[in-house]
């Protein structure tokens, strides 16, 4: 009799995503294998690859980390575990030290709790993203990690969609979150096994195989713009469309994720064409671009002359791009990351001031 079918889907989703992370490795040019800290690539070359869970110690990322302990070795991987304490509440780190001791018990190794403190841009939910994968990152750079486990469910991303919909940041926002994901040199370090998995799969794989899980108190605080969404938004939605909403929220996402993929690719190329031999960009040319390539083009313009990504909206890249649509001899435009741009002479400048 094979495993509960919760169980089976979970384990099957782990091993797709390992099957993944090694043609990766193996199609990598020489030299670029992850590396511990202090490390030689010899060395590392030398040792099997190892893949971290990132585990809460709730349901959905308690299921990642029993489906990594049971698939990885068969896969010659090593599988091990991150909890990150963010300290937001009272007894934290006794959570976190739980956490550890319920990895250990899975035979994961190595396992760490990794302490941040979390500031205050942009809210407290990003806020605590940034400083969570800013620890995900150190640990994976520290360790030699070649991949990250990540425990979204299709839940969570169609929570993502919605978010995105109603701060009206457009495409890119819709496409949710990516199943391969990173920053610079790190393309590929995040993977999401479960976003094609309903959050109660992942928890009936805990109950059946008796696994402990802990259920954050922030997920159910209204004070959270996430946990408004799911405790009263999504079912608000439900009842009034039916059943099937999560299901199209995440089809959303992948069609809008292919969408967007495809015009960034374009902006990218139409990019060369619309600079002049100074480098600077032309306003006539960028005019005669479509609107969705155009809006691209500018906001990588932005992003290279400082202002951070994260802090720029559709709002700012609007008002760039009245500079090219709606000249009227209008002033520079402020952004954020002190960045400033301004038509001149029928050159679009970004710079910082």
């Amino acid at each position: 009799m094979g495993p509960h079918p919760a169980v089976a889907a979970i384990r099957l989703a782990v091993r797709r995503v390992l099957h993944d992370v090694l043609t990766d490795l193996t199609d990598r040019p020489a030299g670029h294998s992850p590396t511990p800290s202090g490390g030689t690539p010899a060395a590392a070359a030398a040792s099997p690859p190892l893949v971290l869970v990132a585990c809460s110690g709730g349901a959905d990322s308690m299921a990642l980390a029993s489906a990594l302990a049971f698939e990885a070795p068969k896969l010659g991987i090593r599988a091990g575990g991150i909890t990150v304490d963010h300290g937001l509440q009272a007894g934290s780190d006794l959570r976190a030290a739980e956490v550890v001791t319920r990895m250990t018990a899975l035979r994961l190794d190595p396992v760490e709790s990794v302490s941040v403190r979390v500031g205050r841009d942009g809210g407290p939910e990003a806020a605590a993203r940034d400083a969570r994968y800013a620890a995900l990152d150190e640990a994976a750079d520290r360790l030699g990690a070649a991949a990250v486990l990540l425990g979204h469910t299709r839940d969570d991303q169609a929570e993502t969609v919605l978010l995105g919909l109603a701060r009206g940041s457009g495409i890119r926002s819709l496409s949710g979150m990516a199943e391969v994901s990173g920053g610079p040199g790190r393309s590929h370090r995040y993977r999401r096994p479960f976003l094609q998995i309903d959050r109660q799969t992942a928890r009936r794989a805990c109950m059946v195989q008796s696994l402990p899980v802990w259920d954050d108190p922030h997920n159910i605080d209204p004070a959270y713009t996430r946990s408004r969404l799911r405790h009263e938004g999504l079912p608000a939605l439900e009842k009034a469309l039916g059943k099937g909403v999560v299901e199209a929220l995440a089809r959303t996402a992948q069609l809008s994720r292919d969408d967007a993929d495809a015009l960034d690719s374009w902006a990218v190329e139409a990019e060369a064409g619309v600079r002049d031999e100074d480098g600077k960009l032309e306003c006539a040319k960028l005019y005669a671009l479509p609107p969705a390539v155009r809006r691209r083009v500018l906001r990588r313009a932005v992003v290279a002359a400082g202002s951070p990504a994260g802090s720029l909206f559709a709002r700012h890249i609007e008002e760039v791009d009245r500079l090219i649509t709606g000249w009227r001899g209008q002033g520079a435009i402020n952004l954020p990351g002190r960045v400033e741009a301004q038509r001149q002479g029928g050159r679009l400048v970004i710079r910082q001031g």
